[in-house]
């Protein structure tokens, strides 16, 4: 067992549930390796492609390092008032639209590895 399963496996009920489904989809990828980062798990390709964050309103937020990159044609992701991260919350794994939610990661997995990394600072200087 690795530190981002100890952690999920640490929690209850629906949040538990919610952030194994994910675990579990981002893990089955063979180029996504999973740890625990700033105390929440942390799901890498390239580069941190997204993380998992159990909030305190019971939800689970999956939240995507290069949101703003993403093409969000879904319309599932949010910013938050944050300018690189978006994300979605989920009660349940019955709220999970799993194939639009795979299409998501699908996309963002192809961007780790086709676009390198630029911090959006560092793009806003260029």
């Amino acid at each position: 067992m690795n530190a981002a399963e100890d952690f999920i496996l640490r929690h209850e009920g629906n949040q538990k549930e919610v952030m194994l489904y994910f675990h579990n989809l981002l893990t089955s990828f063979p180029t996504v390796s999973p740890a625990l980062k700033y105390r929440i798990p942390f799901y890498d390709q390239n580069t941190w492609v997204c993380y998992l964050n159990p909030l305190k309103n019971g939800k689970v937020s999956l939240c995507f390092i290069r949101g703003y990159e993403l093409s969000n044609e879904q319309g599932l992701l949010e910013s938050k008032g944050r300018k690189q991260v978006l994300s979605v919350d989920f009660g349940s794994v019955d709220e999970i639209p799993k194939n639009t939610i795979r299409e998501i990661i699908n996309e963002a997995l192809f961007l780790d590895e086709t676009v390198p990394y630029k911090p959006l600072g560092k793009r806003i200087q260029e």
